[in-house]
């Protein structure tokens, strides 16, 4: 079985009698359905409803913990301090537990917590332990592959913080925000665009002819731009693509372009959205 330990990652924890209630008032996702075998994708918004920070939330004995970007840990555990007001709930970065994730099935061999990865039935576990508590047998790098393959799309690697919002990055797709809970910070944003249906950007997965060019790549058709290029295996990786553009495209028989790497797309199989076809052409 896989097991690559993911270094980019950190844990924030947020425990005290008042978690809960602190965390189900300002996060995306339902924490109070939170299963204690389960990691939730979830986000913390700006109030104009673009994500600040994206995580997959667990419980712990004493509350919960985020497993998040490394470089994003400290400031998350800031701007959740400026919420807690005077519940009685403590907020911390955890350096003394490591991040790492499991697929294909089997159970670790190590003493961890183990919890599913709810995102997609394939995507396997995380792993949390003291670092030395882990054999991994797989890089970082096959388990980013492992992801792309899936088209479940990341912070920082797949969107920009602070410029996407949740349906954007899959979010509503994924199980990330739960539109029934009530208010929360951004929601009012989130659920417009829900009714609305006014999503017109989305993460796709994108096959390209050749090596994949570096994220961030402009990807155009005609000279007009579609997107940008996020992370890649090989000759696969995601985009964020404006769908109403990409079918403009493909109706005029032009092929996107990212860089100077032609480029396909195709709708993740979990996403339930409408692709938009142009007369006479399609998008898989």
């Amino acid at each position: 079985m896989p097991v690559a330990l993911l270094p980019d990652r950190a844990l924030v924890t947020v425990t005290g009698p008042d978690a809960a209630a602190l965390l189900q008032g300002v996060l995306t996702c339902n924490v109070e359905t939170l299963q204690e075998a389960e990691a939730r994708l979830g986000a913390l918004l700006a109030p104009q409803g673009k994500i600040l920070f994206d995580f997959l939330i667990s419980r712990i004995p004493d509350g919960f913990r985020l497993d998040t970007a490394i470089d994003r840990a400290a400031d998350l555990a800031k701007r959740l301090t400026l919420y807690r007001l005077r519940a009685q709930v403590a907020i911390a970065v955890d350096p003394t537990v490591a991040v790492a994730a499991s697929w294909a099935g089997a159970s670790p061999a190590v003493e961890t917590g183990t919890v599913a990865d709810t995102r997609h039935v394939d995507l396997g576990a995380r792993l949390y332990a003291a670092e030395g508590a882990f054999s991994a047998v797989a890089a970082e790098a096959d388990y980013h592959r492992h992801r792309i393959e899936l088209a479940v799309p990341e912070g920082g690697r797949d969107y920009a913080y602070g410029d996407a919002f949740p349906h954007e990055a899959m979010m509503d797709q994924l199980g990330g925000v739960d539109f029934k809970k009530g208010c929360y910070v951004g929601q009012e944003v989130v659920s417009r665009m829900q009714h609305r249906g006014t999503a017109r950007t989305r993460i796709l997965a994108a096959h390209y002819s050749g090596e994949a060019p570096p994220p961030g790549t402009e990807i155009t058709a005609g000279g007009k731009g579609l997107g940008t290029t996020g992370s890649a295996a090989g000759e696969h990786g995601l985009a964020l693509v404006r769908l109403d553009r990409l079918a403009d495209a493909l109706g005029a028989g032009v092929t996107p372009l990212a860089g100077d790497t032609p480029v396909t797309f195709e709708k993740p199989a979990y996403a339930t959205f409408a692709m938009p076809e142009a007369a006479g052409s399609s998008v898989a």
